[in-house]
């Protein structure tokens, strides 16, 4: 294949990948737009971020975008590795290497080789499984269980945490060692509060995805769009696509209403007697003001004396705006 092929190539699977990952929030797009340049090292990445954010669908772009997109994709939850079960689930075992070992066994690092091995909630790894883990990233090696040679550990390691690392680290319940081995490419993903002017976009992908095809194209009505817009959405990306998923499962026409989101009755319940111009004018204004602080945040890197001095307001006065949307500034500390 000549260069000119591989590149055309190159850049179908880059736009494929990168279409995966919706959404144009600022916040959203900065951490998206860097995956390119990680995709092509094999240094591990860290990827931190809320539950429901979209890290496992990140830690895919970054195996689809690099060199090892032929290879696995192995996936696996470390708050279910045990110590017991560590070194078998990784490394694999000979015969005989303990008791009801019959067979050889493949670890989870041989059936990534070659390719990616994402680390889910790696926060949830014991002492003992940081050490294991910590060795294998130092050497590029492992020993399973019962064998007499080592093995090449031939894998990109992708990482992810619900909760900011380094704040286990200094607290004692993280290894420094293996969080800096980890964290060549640290990647952080926004939650959905803070990328809001999102939302309609990704309620717009799933109506399109789980909508079967043998029905009619749905849409969502003026009171359902603005009941979107309300709820701070704890469960991220992952809670609004249950929203949609149920919808379209309870809506039997051809618009979705209020009723069909299931949203909390404070959001639901005024909306669902009827939309007034006035109710959708306050949302429309609620969502505007936070969509229009968080990019001030972004842009200022959490500093509220620059937010306040771009937006022509006093800084005590941005101050109770924030409150009020529940924003924290040192969220957007380290946005760049």
């Amino acid at each position: 294949m000549d260069d000119a092929n591989e590149k055309i190539i190159r850049q179908l699977r880059e736009a494929q990948a990168l279409a995966r990952l919706i959404g144009d929030a600022p916040a959203y797009r900065e951490v998206i737009s860097t995956l390119p340049a990680a995709a092509r090292s094999d240094g591990a990445v860290l990827i931190t971020g809320e539950t429901g954010t979209g890290k496992e669908l990140v830690a895919r772009a970054l195996h689809y975008l690099s060199h090892r997109v032929a290879y696995p994709f192995v996936a696996v939850n470390c708050g279910s590795l045990t110590d017991t079960l560590l070194e078998d689930e990784l490394f694999g075992h000979e015969p005989g290497a303990f008791t009801d070992a019959r067979q050889r066994r493949v670890g989870l690092i041989a059936h990534a080789d070659r390719g990616t091995l994402f680390l889910d909630e790696i926060d949830a790894l014991t002492p003992r499984a940081q050490v294991a883990l910590l060795r294998v990233l130092q050497d590029r090696t492992f020993r399973p269980l019962g064998a007499s040679q080592e093995q090449r550990a031939d894998v990109r390691f992708v990482a992810a945490s619900n909760a900011p690392l380094l704040d286990r680290v200094e607290a004692g319940a993280f290894r420094a060692d293996l969080y800096y081995r980890l964290c060549v490419f640290p990647l952080m993903l926004p939650p959905l509060r803070e990328r809001r002017d999102d939302i309609l976009k990704l309620a717009a992908h799933f109506l399109d995805i789980h909508t079967p095809r043998e029905r009619k194209p749905l849409n969502l009505s003026a009171a359902a769009t603005a009941a979107l817009l309300v709820p701070r959405w704890p469960g991220n990306v992952r809670e609004l696509e249950n929203v949609i998923v149920r919808a379209v499962g309870l809506c039997t026409g051809p618009t979705i209403e209020v009723r069909h989101l299931g949203l909390h009755a404070t959001v639901a319940g005024p909306l669902a007697q009827g939309a007034t111009f006035r109710s959708l004018k306050r949302l429309a204004i609620a969502a505007f003001e936070r969509d229009y602080l968080s990019r001030l945040l972004h842009e200022s890197r959490g500093n509220v004396t620059r937010a306040a001095q771009a937006a022509g307001k006093e800084r005590r006065d941005l101050g109770k705006l924030l409150k009020k949307h529940q924003l924290d500034p040192k969220r957007f500390a380290s946005a760049g």
